[in-house]
């Protein structure tokens, strides 16, 4: 029977997929209003079809230029990030490549930072400071990379130069560095244990189709959302500083959220 439901709710996931993608494909190229509506509409419609509710605390700041820090460790972190507001995301450069994924970040309006190469690494964080200059709020993992979801890595500060760049290249006096924090709780309305973290931590070198699957065979996931204070980040401000400060607050709220 969970099969069935999974096999219904991935053909509706496809039917609001072939719906919205071309709409999409028209709104990046001169309707900018809708291009950063429609993503938001349909996260959310992926989200019912995949049975994953959520529970936000906080609210995002009004001020702008505005940089999220969340922790990562899904592919879900996307729809769930997305859902909430109009929002654009930095990515590694390789997800631009991916099957179907890689069209869906750039219709999201992605920033790709090749980090293998410098001088690709400055363009994208000039990329992504002109962005947060216009008012764009952008997404940025520090961590640099997913896990399970019950711990959160080191924030890596370099990946905060973008920010500065906002300042830099906008005119702006200092740009607002946002913490969140996602915490996976419940799985088939059961509390998700170490052991079934990897059936929601999406990392290392597991299959995606297979995970994404695993998710519709699941039966809901229930999802917490802590948006933490909004820092100010000006030409003083030291990121390292600033880099261990935001990894403190989402540490602190992702232990909170998964205490029994």
């Amino acid at each position: 029977m969970r099969r069935l439901a999974a096999g219904l709710a991935l053909v509706k996931l496809a039917a609001l997929t072939i719906v919205a993608l071309p709409v999409q494909m028209l709104a990046v190229r001169g309707h900018p209003g809708l291009a950063k509506r429609l993503p938001v509409w349909w996260h959310r419609r992926a989200l019912e079809a995949l049975a994953v509710r959520i529970e936000v605390k906080g609210t995002p700041i009004t001020d702008r230029p505005l940089l999220v820090t969340p922790n990562h460790s899904s592919w879900l972190d996307i729809p769930v990030i997305a859902s909430l507001m109009p929002i654009s995301f930095v990515a590694k450069a390789e997800v631009a490549e991916w099957p179907l994924f890689g069209l869906f970040a750039k219709l999201q309006r992605t920033v790709f930072v090749d980090r293998t190469r410098r001088t690709a690494t400055g363009s994208a964080a000039t990329e992504l400071g002109t962005r947060l200059s216009e008012g764009d709020c952008m997404v940025l993992f520090p961590e640099g990379t997913s896990w399970r979801g019950d711990e959160v890595l080191p924030f890596r500060s370099a990946l905060l130069g973008a920010a500065r760049s906002a300042i830099l290249h906008g005119g702006h006096e200092r740009v607002w560095v946002q913490p969140m924090t996602i915490a996976y709780k419940r799985l088939g309305g059961l509390p998700i244990g170490r052991a079934e973290r990897a059936r929601v931590g999406w990392y290392g070198d597991t299959e995606l189709s297979g995970h994404l699957w695993g998710i519709f065979l699941a039966g809901g996931l229930d999802v917490e959302v802590i948006w933490g204070e909004a820092l100010p980040y000006d030409e003083t401000t030291d990121r390292k500083k600033l880099a261990a400060t935001l990894e403190a607050a989402v540490r602190r709220d992702l232990l909170a959220a998964l205490r029994p």
